[in-house]
């Protein structure tokens, strides 16, 4: 069962060296097990607080942190102050560090969700003496293979929709679907980065709308709303999260060995199939895995099943 809905009891934004603006929030008990929640995207927010309803706020002090140029967090990319060289995976590590310093937290666990995974297993990679444990939620490591997946090869289960999708892209001779999008994003022709980020809107309905094809082709976010969020999808995933070769994820997986970890993932996840979570499970001796059979990228069993490690780590 969920946990109840509470309230921040504290919320703050604390400043980068660079002058990023991060909105922070704590709830809980501020003498409990400190936790961090990732979310996902990139372009993603905390939203409405549905992330603590999976910790124990008796026992839990957790921390939420809109990321860099994400929801509450300042300046958004679309701001003129804002720079795209800015973002990358490090500088978000290095965010998070300065937030845990800021808090005077000496270690925490780290959770997350989706492109969240992604960022807390780099984040432990860089910083393992700081993480107690980890709990992963629709699980990516955002390596090559998953993203040419979910803006190319996915495209096989919806082959009409891919084709426009494709067209769209308007990408070079040997340049990558992500690859043209992003390029397109990063751009100055404001009428072009509104049709591209309409296109990638319209296509993350799609490869999501396996249970619901109502959805399909709808997109689901506003033009300020989506050209912000693919703006900063394209960049990281066209640069493999910038966590290339040697750097990746899953290349670097065995550095993990004895860190607590449960993976949780749904079958008919077609976005992020459950290959990721496996082999990552298969390099890690102290994870564990849980392969929810009914449920795509994320859902209730998923989410019971990560409240239930979070009680274990708490």
């Amino acid at each position: 069962m969920p946990y109840p809905r509470i309230e921040p009891y504290r919320t703050t934004t604390i400043t980068t060296d660079d002058g990023a603006a991060l909105y922070v929030e704590e709830s809980g008990t501020p003498d409990g097990t400190p936790a961090l929640w990732l979310h996902g995207g990139p372009g993603g927010s905390l939203g409405s607080g549905w992330y603590r309803t999976h910790f124990d706020p008796e026992r839990y002090r957790l921390i939420g942190i809109d990321q860099r140029a994400n929801g509450r967090s300042t300046p958004t990319v679309l701001d003129p102050r804002a720079r795209l060289a800015d973002h990358t995976t490090g500088r978000l590590i290095a965010d998070l560090e300065h937030v845990r310093q800021t808090l005077r937290i000496d270690t925490w666990v780290v959770a997350g969700i989706s492109w969240g995974t992604t960022l807390a297993l780099a984040y432990a990679l860089e910083h393992r003496e700081r993480v107690r444990a980890l709990a992963l939620m629709a699980v990516t490591t955002t390596g090559r293979d998953e993203v040419d997946w979910i803006t190319e090869g996915v495209g096989r289960l919806f082959p009409e929709d891919w084709d426009r999708f494709e067209r769209a892209s308007h990408r070079r001779p040997g340049e990558r679907v992500v690859e043209a999008y992003a390029r397109r994003l990063a751009g100055d022709d404001a009428a072009d980065r509104d049709a591209a980020a309409a296109e990638w809107d319209r296509w993350e309905s799609v490869h999501v709308s396996l249970d619901d094809p109502s959805i399909r082709g709808r997109g689901h976010l506003g033009q300020e709303a989506r050209l912000a969020f693919a703006t900063l999808v394209t960049r990281y995933w066209a640069n493999d999260a910038f966590l290339p070769g040697d750097r990746a994820v899953l290349a670097r997986a065995a550095e993990l060995a004895a860190v607590p970890a449960a993976l949780v993932h749904g079958r008919r996840d077609v976005s992020g199939p459950a290959r990721t979570p496996w082999l990552l499970h298969r390099r890690w001796p102290a994870s564990t895995l849980t392969i929810v059979e009914d449920e795509g990228h994320g859902g209730a069993r998923e989410s019971a099943a990560l409240t239930a490690a979070l009680d274990g780590f708490a």
